[in-house]
Order: structure tokens, then sequence, then C-alpha cells
């Protein structure tokens, strides 16, 4: 299969491939093993988060934010 024959297919059909695609992914990540180098970070930002010291924001709120500034 190659790109050009991935750009001819009709959209229903690359949303579908899409869809599989991402939840494989999810799938994976939620069964991978970080690495220590990785898992201390996110244990120190999700620690945070839970404690009340940060917040979470939606991308949507990200974006408004970046052009303002």
């Amino acid at each position: 299969m190659t790109a050009e024959e991935v750009k001819s297919w009709p959209m229903a059909q690359k949303m579908r491939v899409m869809e599989v695609l991402w939840q494989d992914l999810r799938e994976r990540f939620e069964h991978a093993e970080a690495s220590p180098q990785l898992q201390e970070p996110l244990d120190r930002r999700r620690s945070r988060v839970r404690d009340g010291a940060t917040e979470i924001l939606d991308w949507d709120s990200v974006k408004s934010s970046i052009g303002r500034a």
C-alpha cells in the first residue's frame, strides 16, 4: 500500500482506518511501561495536579492563550 493509494480512498474509509489506528495506539500506550527517566517527571506532574498546585488545560485554552501572548 502506498501513500497515493491511501489518498485515493473515500473519506469514510480513511476515517475508519484512523479510528482503528488511534484505538490500537491508545491500547498499546496504556499497557506500555515508561522508562524511569520518563516516569519520574510524569509522577511529579500528576502529583502537582492532584495536590491542586497546577491544573490541566484543554487544548482550546492553550491555543487561545498562545494567541494572546
